[in-house]
């Protein structure tokens, strides 16, 4: 990892907690130790939203799992970066593969949210990942760089250090399964290629791209040492007090 690159821990909550549960992870988190030189941010369900910014640290960040593509309107259902950012909240997580594959939520409507939530100030989370049956047929390639480039079209070129891009390949997310530490760097090293080559450059070498897909604590450190691997987003195992070992892999 660039020394630039600070790195980032995502936990990813998904649809889980209640007020009691939520009390039990802020308090392990409260207590830590967290490393400092590690950007940690949860990602929480909207109802949420407003008391974990209020009872967690200063020093942890908290994200919205989606939002849409407008500030406001008839979208029943759906929260907008500008509520987002009304309860203090900075973050948001798009195109997660359960929003694309669950959700049917397609590339164009992923790079449209990203647009929006970064043009409203807010900071992103822009996830991307390839299928199993797409790794088995040597598409991973083709199928994270057509989402990567739906993407960057609406990112313009001073919002970069408002996205962490996070690559979850689908087929290791909530599996037990893992890519090798080798398996994510080749993808990620190949992702900051194509940064260079599409976008520039400098925010190839600046842009932090995190791991996901069933990272634990006893696999985070080496995943940590790869040289294009900055961080990590975890669901479930964020969810435990041995989510303190991930958010302290780079020690």
């Amino acid at each position: 990892m660039a020394p630039e690159r600070k790195f980032f821990v995502g936990g990813n909550w998904k649809m889980n907690g209640n007020k009691k549960e939520i009390d039990g992870i802020i308090a392990f988190l409260t207590a830590g130790p967290l490393d400092p030189n590690t950007e940690l941010v949860c990602g929480v369900p909207s109802c949420y939203l407003e008391y974990c910014h209020q009872k967690l640290p200063g020093t942890i960040g908290v994200a919205a799992q989606n939002c849409y593509k407008v500030p406001k309107g008839a979208f029943t259902g759906e929260i907008s970066p500008a509520m987002i950012k009304d309860v203090g909240v900075e973050w948001v997580i798009l195109g997660h593969s359960e929003r694309r594959n669950v959700f049917g939520e397609s590339d164009a409507l992923i790079a449209e949210k990203v647009g929006h939530a970064l043009s409203e100030g807010l900071k992103v989370i822009p996830c991307i990942g390839e299928k199993l049956e797409e790794r088995e047929s040597g598409k991973t390639e083709e199928v994270v760089f057509s989402q990567l480039k739906a993407i960057v079209e609406k990112i313009p070129l001073d919002k970069w250090e408002n996205v962490v891009i996070a690559y979850e390949p689908v087929w290791a997310i909530g599996t037990g399964k893992t890519a090798s530490p080798q398996q994510a760097q080749e993808v990620h090293g190949k992702l900051r290629q194509w940064l260079s080559e599409n976008v520039n450059a400098e925010v190839a070498q600046k842009v932090r791209i995190i791991y996901g897909g069933s990272v634990t604590a006893e696999n985070c450190r080496e995943l940590a040492k790869e040289a294009d691997i900055d961080g990590s987003l975890v669901g479930g195992a964020s969810l435990k007090p041995d989510f303190i070992h991930i958010v302290n892999a780079s020690q």
